[in-house]
């Protein structure tokens, strides 16, 4: 049996599926899932023949973190999560129990994805796309997530910026917020917004807030991952600045230390005697 799911509002999609295919009893193992266009399956039947219905019930625990896991990537989730919800509710597995290898792929999931959520709300870049004349001022900005996330990510947004218009374009979906009131729609264009004159505040701030004292190279990338950096502004004053830290440390320790000067743009070199 095959089930395709929209791109937009796929969680509830699936939601109401499960619903469905519990209600009729039906195998995990008989479902193949898929999300957008999919191409037929040779194997698969209009509908497989009915089992034993089985009551949902879950906590909410259970629920938001499921849900929480089907933004991830992985082709499979939707087959796991169903087989997961089927389990719970016959009450064959508890929830969070880690020792049970499918239960324990989807916590990892889920906290793949809060992850994900988390560096796009620190690493989304708005770019200034106001049209002349405007009465409200507009932005936009581009990123790539390793994870269908925008849905879950994007009211963090509208909470914030509430008060201009802006729109985050992911590959795959593009959440738009107009006088208040935001929507998800499929991405058209798939392509950075414009650059503008925030690409430099964004630099000078970068490089007034580094500190060579305490730089830790696998700890800064372990937080600000080296995937995000093709669309961050000040990502490329970094190697500059991880090469200056220790001439930096000793000038602040050494008042007759070379000191480095910053240039343009936030880059170091060094004063010549």
């Amino acid at each position: 049996m095959q089930i395709t799911l929209p791109r937009i509002g796929t969680v509830a999609a699936w939601r109401q599926q499960v619903r469905k295919l519990a209600a009729a009893g039906i195998d995990p193992q008989a479902v193949i899932w898929s999300v957008g266009a999919a191409a037929p399956d040779l194997f698969a039947t209009a509908a497989p023949a009915p089992g034993v219905a089985t009551p949902l019930m879950l906590s909410l625990e259970a629920v938001d973190g499921i849900e929480m896991a089907l933004l991830h990537s992985d082709p499979e989730r939707f087959s796991r999560a169903h087989a997961l919800v089927l389990r719970l509710s016959k009450r064959e597995v508890r929830w969070g129990d880690r020792s049970d290898p499918l239960m324990r792929r989807l916590l990892d999931q889920q906290k793949a994805v809060g992850r994900e959520i988390h560096k796009m709300h620190g690493f989304v870049r708005f770019r200034e796309v106001s049209p002349p004349g405007a009465n409200r001022r507009a932005f936009a900005a581009w990123f790539e997530p390793d994870h269908p996330v925008l849905e879950a990510a994007a009211p963090f947004f509208a909470r914030r910026f509430g008060d201009m218009d802006w729109l985050i374009a992911t590959p795959t979906l593009t959440a738009r917020c107009e006088a208040g009131e935001m929507r998800i729609e499929e991405t058209e264009a798939r392509q950075p917004p414009p650059k503008d004159a925030a690409e430099e505040l964004w630099r000078v701030y970068f490089a007034s807030i580094f500190n060579p004292a305490r730089l830790m190279v696998k700890a800064m990338k372990s937080h600000m991952p080296q995937k995000y950096w093709k669309n961050l502004p000040e990502a490329d004053l970094i190697p500059d600045l991880i090469r200056s830290a220790e001439t930096r440390v000793r000038a602040m320790h050494d008042p007759s230390a070379p000191a480095p000067e910053t240039l343009p743009g936030g880059r170091m070199r060094k004063k010549l005697r």
